[in-house]
């Protein structure tokens, strides 16, 4: 039997010891974990865990292995969030080591040694993740032969200059502050042009249709230079979409504040309430930070409610066509209830380009 090489420190000073089959290398960062159960490569992948040490609840991680790098379009990777995984480290109670796919290209354990990520296993994730919901997220370290890890770093990331994706009819300027690749598929896929710039780049002289706020990494008040650049376009009258850190920008800049969950909402099943209705959806949702709706700013109504805890899912204005939603209507890797939301922002392109 291999004897447990690695150990689980957690901020209130617990430990728990483990195997490794990840990258033989310490890690730091803020645990939080995920109840899918399945979508591991794209969880991992996804640029809002940056910084991140990553609990499966899911006890069985790692048996279908991971898929080719194909490329779908405009060299943007099929089966992947990204062009690389940004957790700082894989928590799971059972790592399969007998995996199998018929599109398997490589194994988890491999694909983390590729990465220089670490994976451990052996831990009773069921005890860690009631902990977590108990005393909320907290910092840890992944501890491999007592080498002691850097400290961890969740700031934002995304694209370092503007790039261009297709030739559709509409254009969508993106503000990448870490987006998902299945974001920029599904705008593809609907006959547009993206335009997918850094989060800190000016674009108030951009021309474009609609303007899209991407998800992302770390405290939404952090983007200072992103918040007041979408404060000068809300005066203009394109069209405005953004999706989970976007949906924080956005309320941000319109006049809402923000406020940090206990343990935040990452799971493929979390249901959310159109408001004024009663029609539910199943949501995908990976975040930390949500809008505090006791105060709403003039002309702006809660778009979608959240129905476990009934936080804000969402804001929308409706007569400038600006709107955001907290969970990913993207969903890869799903479930796609939501997905409509990207045919309703080119609806909206549509009123006003015919105006």
């Amino acid at each position: 039997m291999i004897n447990k090489n690695a150990k689980l420190i957690l901020e209130d000073g617990s430990i728990y010891e483990a195997y490794s089959f990840g990258y033989e290398k310490s890690s730091a960062g803020e645990i939080v974990f995920n109840t899918s159960m399945t979508g591991y490569n794209e969880s991992l992948t996804d640029p809002s865990y940056k910084g991140q040490i990553l609990v499966f609840t899911y006890p069985l991680i790692g048996n279908y292995g991971i898929p080719p790098i194909n490329s779908y379009k405009n060299n943007i990777k099929k089966f992947y969030e990204s062009d690389k995984i940004h957790v700082s480290g894989l928590i799971t109670s059972y790592y399969s080591d007998y995996e199998f796919h018929w599109n398997m290209e490589k194994t988890l354990s491999e694909f983390l040694k590729i990465n220089q990520i670490v994976g451990i296993s052996g831990i009773d994730t069921r005890s860690l993740t009631k902990k977590l919901r108990k005393k909320g997220t907290m910092l840890c370290q992944i501890i491999i032969s007592d080498e002691i890890p850097e400290n961890y770093n969740l700031n934002n990331l995304g694209e370092k200059k503007k790039k261009i994706y297709g030739n559709g009819k509409y254009k969508i300027l993106l503000i990448d502050c870490g987006v998902k690749n299945n974001i920029i598929r599904c705008f593809l896929e609907r006959n547009c042009t993206v335009i997918r710039v850094p989060c800190n780049y000016d674009f108030l002289n951009e021309d474009y249709d609609g303007l899209f706020i991407s998800n992302g990494p770390g405290n939404p008040k952090e983007y200072k230079t992103t918040i007041t650049n979408i404060r000068k376009v809300l005066k203009f009258n394109k069209p405005i979409f953004g999706i989970c850190l976007g949906n924080q920008l956005l309320g941000l800049a319109a006049g809402f504040d923000t406020h940090k969950l206990k343990y935040g909402h990452r799971s493929n099943n979390q249901p959310v309430i159109l408001s004024g209705t009663n029609r539910c959806f199943i949501t995908s949702q990976n975040h930390g930070y949500v809008i505090d709706s006791k105060k709403i700013p003039n002309g702006w109504q809660i778009f979608f409610k959240n129905l476990n805890d009934n936080t804000c899912e969402g804001l929308i204005n409706y007569e400038k066509f600006f709107f955001s939603v907290q969970f990913h209507p993207e969903a890869s890797s799903g479930p796609i209830d939501t997905q409509f939301l990207f045919d309703v922002f080119l609806n909206f392109i549509k009123l006003k380009t015919k105006k």
